[in-house]
């Protein structure tokens, strides 16, 4: 599980600005499959523009999805043909998944932008990216200056990679001072001991020239958990990942 105190944030952030979600069973259309959905919106400047897909996923394959900015359904294997025509062939399902940009998507945003705590007062976001891990249970949480933050941390849900196995992103809201070290520490059945991996900021000018786009670290974790990385990102909606100290 996240952090102790984390709040629940719907789904991850990547790129220019990407949160996950699964939507309700209600808003797939009762009946209509039961297999594994990974649905994503992706966001850019905001709500400005945004793209929505859903991934279905049998067997630990992906084998037909959807793409807002297509509109219809593509089979990606044989075994999502048959699928695909005929639910291209339903206008009103489709109307249906062409609005999920604006029911599901922008609607969620909002959610998750109104239910963050204290985000004007934070310029920067630290976020800790664990995945690849089974089983799904995890214990992630983080330190400033060796002191446990419980304010200002927001985690996505647990989501399943189509492989058995899980990913998950704790940010940290936070304003950079010089001097401070922050700390994402990771706690997994699958390691020995807990796995912490550092930042330290660095000074202004240091950190003007980060922020122009410089660098970036992966952490390889053993056996099931091989993925761990930090990055920051400005609360603009663009991200940097930066190189541990």
């Amino acid at each position: 599980r996240a952090g102790r105190g984390a709040e629940r944030f719907p789904a991850g952030s990547r790129g220019a600005q990407t949160v996950r979600a699964e939507p309700s069973r209600a808003a797939m259309g009762a009946g209509r499959s039961r297999a594994p959905v990974r649905s994503d919106c992706e966001f850019t400047n905001g709500t400005e523009r945004v793209r929505f897909l859903d991934r279905y996923i049998y067997n630990q394959q992906q084998f037909l999805h959807f793409d807002s900015e297509v509109g219809r359904y593509e089979a990606d294997t044989q075994l999502g043909r048959a699928t695909a025509e005929g639910w291209n062939k339903d206008p009103a399902f489709l109307a249906q998944r062409r609005a999920a940009v604006d029911t599901f998507c922008r609607y969620n945003y909002g959610v998750a932008q109104t239910g963050k705590s204290g985000s004007q007062t934070h310029s920067h976001l630290l976020v800790c990216s664990v995945t690849g891990f089974y089983p799904g249970a995890i214990e992630i949480k983080w330190f400033r200056n060796r002191q446990e933050q419980m304010a200002g941390v927001v985690s996505t849900e647990l989501l399943q990679n189509g492989d058995w196995t899980f990913q998950i992103q704790v940010m940290l809201e936070m304003s950079p001072q010089r001097g401070d070290v922050y700390a994402c520490q990771v706690e997994h059945v699958s390691l020995r001991e807990p796995l912490t991996v550092r930042w330290e900021v660095q000074s202004d000018s240091s950190r003007s020239k980060l922020l122009t786009g410089v660098g970036g670290f992966v952490l390889g974790l053993i056996f099931l958990v091989p993925g761990l990385v930090i990055y920051l990102r400005n609360k603009k909606g663009w991200e940097l990942p930066l190189f541990p100290p």
